[in-house]
């Protein structure tokens, strides 16, 4: 029977577009060399981490029910996780660096399923269960640290990407699927596959392309989440997942070979190889000083600047994305089009396709995508010689300049953009302001340019003097069908040799003897002597003999 997704109150509130990522975690697909994987992992790396890591490491692993011994359950890891107020659910593989952001402002890590070949015990690229939960749930129990994971997703996931991120998300993905292939099998078909795997992420991380919002927090992402240090530049103390989940990196971090910079806002436009060991790393000096750079960082992005500037990030973008105004009405869509005063003011948005309003992430009832499937658009602005901007009017205001429901009505904007129809009624938001204006038989011009007419239908036109905001996604997410984003390349399940098989049952023998704690020395010699002539490449499982014979 398929494995039952464990359950959570964090993950049960989950909006439909990532409950979409969560995938069983099928413990009993393990092998018994998978569990000798994280067995061997493990035990180097408490060993010695607990040395070198931030001091919340070896509590952490006890705070989020992560045993040395044995891969750890998601049932078990929620179980305990839910005493300090976060959860954990299991996804195929890499997931949309936005997706990945967002689980995390919900408070929840995401925990790639699948462990590490026994060739790539020492460092994968792909992300793993041993990088995953014994890398990034351990710190978490550092409630500074665990706030700035929250408040990281929380911004990061309104950071607006560009069609080459979401290339180069593909490629990695796709390699780092390749290069943890689950089998020899299978493997042997995949050589030429790697091959064109890397120089497709190489060709796309030699692009020389302006790097947008998501790729420079991204960056910050890499360096303080995945591969960051702690402390002083002399003595600084491992929190990053990437390296607390590496044997080998894990060490060789902090000897003088890897440069050691002080942290600042600059390290969101180094850029990283993860295919590499990282020749510098960057070094907080304690967890709270994460979050300055983090909001010294997000006053940059456009979900706090908006502007002319913001709305063309996300015309660039191609993709889904809102901007709010300052009226409080938010406009999701593609945006398409903006037009723009000599002083850099938008006057001017339009969107294509599917497109909803909302207010304070709600969608405004009667203005969802079904109401708008080709499109908005709506000038902005203050009135050519009013002082007085429409969101500011009262009902008497909006009599004084002949704003009456019911009739016919001609303005223009201080931009030039005319307007001309009946006027049907307006809508106020929850301080007063007037948000939407309704005209039926309408026009709207610029210049010699129609930018709206009657056979369009009725004019939902938006109020607001500025943009105050835009970010990536949507205000409100039940807004749009966002189910069925998933990546087109999918993990590749093990298929086992005959010899592989019997290799995996070697393993659940040692296993058994151990847990069992029945050992004949005499038999266990020479069960070694065996494994040592059949399967010499199988250091691992000798280890484990050795370990059962010293004692």
């Amino acid at each position: 029977m398929p494995e039952q997704i464990p359950s959570n109150p964090l993950i049960d509130r989950l909006p439909p577009h990532l409950k979409q990522f969560i995938k069983p975690q099928n413990y009993e697909l393990y092998t018994a060399q998978d569990q000798a994987v994280w067995r061997h992992v493990m035990r180097k790396n408490v060993e010695y981490l607990g040395q070198v890591a931030h001091g919340s490491y070896l509590q952490g692993l006890k705070k989020t029910g992560i045993s040395i011994e044995e891969i750890p359950s998601m049932y078990g890891m929620n179980r305990i996780l839910k005493e300090i107020g976060w959860a954990a659910v299991a996804v195929d593989g890499f997931i949309p660096p936005a997706a990945f952001m967002e689980f995390q402002a919900y408070k929840i890590l995401v925990i790639a399923a699948d462990i590490r070949q026994l060739e790539n015990i020492a460092y994968t690229p792909a992300p793993d269960i041993i990088h995953e939960a014994a890398g990034h749930a351990p710190i978490i129990a550092s409630p500074d640290y665990a706030e700035y994971l929250r408040r990281f997703g929380e911004i990061g996931s309104k950071a607006i990407s560009s069609a080459h991120d979401h290339q180069m998300y593909e490629a990695v993905r796709q390699l780092s699927i390749l290069k943890e292939a689950g089998s020899s099998q299978v493997k042997q078909e995949l050589d030429q596959q790697i091959e064109n795997a890397e120089a497709e992420v190489e060709r796309l991380q030699a692009k020389k392309v302006a790097p947008s919002e998501m790729s420079l927090i991204r960056n910050l992402h890499w360096w303080t989440v995945e591969y960051g240090l702690v402390g002083s530049l002399e003595q600084p103390k491992i929190y990053g997942a990437g390296l607390l989940s590496s044997i080998g990196e894990s060490k060789s971090c902090l000897s003088p070979a890897v440069e050691k910079r002080p942290y600042s806002i600059d390290a969101a436009y180094q850029d990283f190889d993860i295919t590499r060991p990282q020749p510098h790393l960057y070094v907080t000096p304690d967890f709270a000083y994460l979050s300055e750079v983090l909001e010294e960082f997000a006053n940059t992005m456009a979900v706090r600047k908006g502007g002319h500037r913001g709305l063309q990030k996300l015309i660039d973008s191609k993709s889904l994305g809102t901007i709010e105004l300052s009226t409080g009405l938010q406009i999701s869509g593609i945006f398409k089009r903006m037009i723009t005063n000599e002083d850099h003011e938008v006057v001017y948005v339009e969107t294509t396709g599917k497109t909803a309003l909302a207010y304070r992430e709600k969608e405004l009832i009667g203005h969802g995508t079904a109401t708008h499937p080709k499109g908005f658009i709506s000038p902005l602005g203050k009135l050519k010689g009013i002082n007085l901007a429409i969101e500011d009017m009262g009902p008497r205001d909006l009599q004084a300049y002949n704003f009456y429901d019911n009739q016919r009505i001609e303005f223009t904007y201080e931009s030039g953009i005319r307007v001309e129809g009946l006027n049907v009624t307006g809508m106020r938001n929850i301080k007063g302001k007037l948000m939407l204006i309704q005209f039926v038989d309408c026009t709207v011009t610029y210049r010699d340019e129609l930018l709206f007419a009657p056979e369009d239908g009725m004019l939902h036109l938006a109020v607001g003097k500025e943009i105050l905001s835009a970010y990536a996604g949507p205000a409100d997410h039940h807004s749009f069908e966002l189910v069925d984003q998933e990546s087109p390349s999918k993990t590749i399940k093990p298929k086992y040799s005959r010899r592989e098989e019997e290799i995996h049952q070697l393993y659940q023998k040692i296993r058994r003897l151990r847990e069992e704690d029945k050992i004949n020395q005499d038999q266990l010699v020479r069960f070694r002597e065996s494994v040592q002539t059949q399967y010499p490449e199988q250091w691992l499982l000798l280890e484990e003999i050795d370990e059962l014979l010293e004692h």
